[in-house]
């Protein structure tokens, strides 16, 4: 083979190990001896080779070191290759569970709720354009749903996830560090969800809460409810092992109201400190026996096949400052809310009321 026409290949071929993971950031380049036995040429076509890698920015060489893989890959180089490599493993993963027996809607409802706990308090830096949406509040299964079959109905736009619970969203709204939030504030003096709060951290500003669903929460119990809990007094009872949200997410605000109305002190419920960022991660608790009962929403409990005892019902606003109103990316948002097949694909979670999903209410 023409040696010009060898150290493209040799070039591509390594190119495509790094961009598919085969060769990590950081690994060193197998010595160029190795390399002309294995391709069955020069030292000059090795040479040639991994400086044309050095010029694309995939490699880098160091006197008596060698050459390595950099740490940061070039930005450009990242697609389509490698989404063409995760796709195959995405395949190979398929592949695994469905011979397992698992149908692809349990497979698909897993790897949503995994990604949830990766978006936990997220840490990648949100790049702000009229394209990405930046959401940042309180953990609802709807909402990884809403960003899939938002951004494959609109192309141009995604919704990028970040939980962090009701009050983080209002406060990274104050601090423009987000687009809208999710929230679902109740508010104890008023009976009322999410405006008064809304009025408190965003005192002055226009604000639209966009209904998400209200949905079903209540008490999420081991298979068949072997301790007989029958209500959040039962969580104080000695053995009842408890696990809680964390402080600042709106089912924690809720549970505590409820606990100081009925006279039930939080220092005797056990387990009350263990706190859990997500409702899935509080229903994974409890289907590993790790503990007995939490509170959370109806649609995880059906996800992890536990008993439900339902509590109240509650409202789940999407909270868009006026001056994010009119973005394209929002009212592209808003109408795929208002469709049938978005109040059908949140219904088909279990434990959603749409009836008003879509409707508006502005504040100011």
């Amino acid at each position: 083979m023409d040696s010009s026409h060898l150290y493209q290949q040799i070039v591509e071929s390594i190119r495509n190990d790094i961009l598919s993971g085969l060769v990590k950031p950081g690994a060193a380049l197998p010595p160029m001896r190795k390399m002309t036995e294995q391709w069955n040429c020069t030292t000059g076509t090795i040479m040639r080779a991994y400086q044309e890698l050095a010029r694309l920015g995939f490699v880098i060489s160091h006197v008596g070191q060698g050459t390595r893989v950099v740490d940061q890959l070039p930005e450009q180089n990242q697609t389509p290759l490698r989404r063409a490599a995760l796709f195959n493993r995405t395949e190979a993963f398929l592949l695994e569970t469905m011979t397992a027996g698992y149908t692809p809607d349990e497979v698909e409802q897993s790897l949503r709720m995994a990604l949830d706990r990766w978006r936990t308090f997220s840490s990648e830096p949100q790049q702000v354009t009229p394209e990405v949406l930046r959401f940042v509040g309180s953990h609802d299964p709807a909402m990884a749903l809403i960003a899939a079959h938002y951004g494959e109905a609109n192309a141009r736009y995604s919704l990028r996830l970040s939980f962090t619970g009701s009050l983080g969203g209002l406060i990274a709204l104050a601090e423009k560090k987000a687009d809208l939030a999710g929230c679902h504030l109740w508010d104890e003096n008023t009976d009322t969800y999410n405006e008064p709060f809304v009025r408190k951290l965003l005192p002055g500003q226009k604000v639209a809460l966009l209904c998400l669903a209200h949905r079903r929460v209540g008490l999420i119990l081991a298979p068949g409810n072997p301790l007989k809990v029958k209500g959040l007094a039962d969580l104080a009872e000695p053995g009842i092992r408890f696990v809680n949200r964390q402080q600042g997410s709106g089912t924690r605000v809720w549970l505590d109201a409820q606990l100081h109305r009925a006279g039930i002190d939080p220092l005797n419920i056990s387990g009350y400190q263990d706190e859990k960022m997500t409702h899935s991660e509080v229903a994974r608790a409890i289907s590993k026996g790790q503990v007995d009962v939490g509170l959370g929403v109806e649609t995880v409990a059906l996800s992890f096949d536990l008993d439900f005892k339902l509590l109240a019902t509650e409202r789940y606003d999407l909270v868009i400052p006026s001056e994010k109103w009119e973005l394209e990316s929002v009212q592209a948002l808003k109408a795929w809310l208002d469709t049938d097949q978005a109040k059908v694909a949140i219904n088909n979670l279990g434990g959603y009321d749409t009836t008003s999903t879509g409707t508006i209410t502005w504040v100011s």
